[in-house]
């Protein structure tokens, strides 16, 4: 018996990277194993509505065709039911996909789709609020703030945007609890990566896992700012955990306290005060991907 597969599309996403996805579906999805559906988000928020409404109605895998916000929200819609998340790389970064190894071409994507499989994957919480991927406080909240606004995405974009306001933002102090320890440090960016990367194989956290029950929290301490092209060299050559100015912690929950608490969750904009509870929810998360 066929599975039921629902295609929810962000129309807005990656620069229409997904024009012609209704005839690549018919091309190239194979129906022998799939029964599918697709639905186009209207409004921001609007694929949480429609991922929990496919899980309520026993729909077996959601498909994100989008960037890490649709991903984002689909996920929260099908978290802790039994629908899968696939996603279809069509943003601008793909981190959560690229993560799995999914094809950025999106016709090879779909193909690939076919002979994906499933897994149960941990997901986390800030103050609550899920995230997936790779979230945080600090410069990447801040990049990720002016990324959505701009014109022009892509990769060289968010290169620009980082060489042009990482002279002048400021490093700020954060006291961090966890595991009966207190450590404060001064510092530029603090990451919580479920998985790897930030997108366009960023790789913040390289050894990341994401079915150990565990979040690693990426703390980039203060540095002189002349080391921004080394330290991009090594955040795209999955390099930047052997830095002296990076300290990774492996840990269930941790407690951050800072003076600005703007963050991101999957690169999505949110203040989440001065006050910032990261916690792991195991095996919460049912996906469809790549084996491997």
């Amino acid at each position: 018996m066929s599975m039921k597969i629902r295609f929810i599309i962000n129309p807005i996403s990656g620069g229409g990277k997904h024009k012609n996805i209704l005839d690549l579906l018919e091309k190239n999805i194979d129906i022998k194993r799939f029964d599918y559906d697709c639905v186009f988000t209207e409004r921001s928020k609007h694929a949480t509505e429609l991922s929990k409404k496919a899980a309520d109605n026993n729909i077996d895998i959601v498909v994100a065709v989008g960037g890490d916000g649709t991903m984002h929200e689909c996920a929260k819609g099908v978290l802790g039911s039994k629908t899968a998340l696939a996603v279809l790389p069509c943003g601008s970064g793909n981190g959560f996909a690229l993560h799995f190894k999914m094809e950025s071409e999106l016709e090879n994507a779909i193909i690939q789709l076919n002979s994906c499989e499933f897994r149960t994957i941990d997901s986390c919480t800030a103050n609550g609020i899920p995230f997936f991927n790779v979230s945080g406080v600090g410069f990447d909240a801040h990049i990720a703030k002016l990324f959505a606004t701009t014109k022009v995405r892509g990769f060289m974009t968010y290169v620009k945007l980082v060489l042009r306001e990482c002279a002048f933002y400021p490093a700020q102090q954060y006291k961090l609890e966890y595991d009966g320890k207190t450590e404060t440090h001064k510092a530029v960016i603090i990451s919580w990566a479920n998985a790897t990367q930030f997108g366009n194989n960023a790789q913040i956290s390289p050894e990341s896992k994401v079915d150990d029950g565990l979040v690693d929290i990426c703390v980039l301490k203060d540095f002189n700012r002349l080391k921004v092209p080394l330290l991009l060299y090594r955040l795209f050559t999955k390099r930047i955990q052997h830095s002296k100015y990076m300290k990774i912690i492996r840990t269930k929950s941790m407690k951050i306290s800072c003076q600005n608490g703007i963050s991101h969750l999957d690169g999505e904009g949110v203040d989440l005060g001065s006050s910032i509870l990261i916690n792991t929810v195991p095996k919460s998360l049912n996906i469809f991907v790549p084996h491997g």
